[in-house]
């Protein structure tokens, strides 16, 4: 899931498209800021990967190069039962 955040939400639905054009990962809209309230996220972008049992596998700040994320999504993966 993603989550974006301050944003109005025709810009951040445009976007959304165009960086997940596949539709299979699900997004909202953090207006109240809530999900970010509940991980600790004081700016964006900033990342967070939780696994299946909510505990939180790893956090970074800023974006990461592919083959960084992909290493980081592979790890959240394995945790998966």
């Amino acid at each position: 899931m993603a989550v974006a955040w301050k944003a109005p939400f025709d810009k951040t639905e445009s976007r959304a498209q165009e960086l997940l054009p596949s539709g299979n990962i699900l997004w909202g809209l953090d207006e109240a800021e809530t999900v970010f309230g509940l991980y600790g996220i004081p700016y964006q972008p900033a990342s967070v990967l939780v696994t299946h049992d909510k505990i939180i596998k790893t956090s970074w700040a800023g974006a990461l190069g592919d083959e960084a994320l992909r290493a980081e999504l592979d790890s959240l993966l394995a945790t998966v039962p």
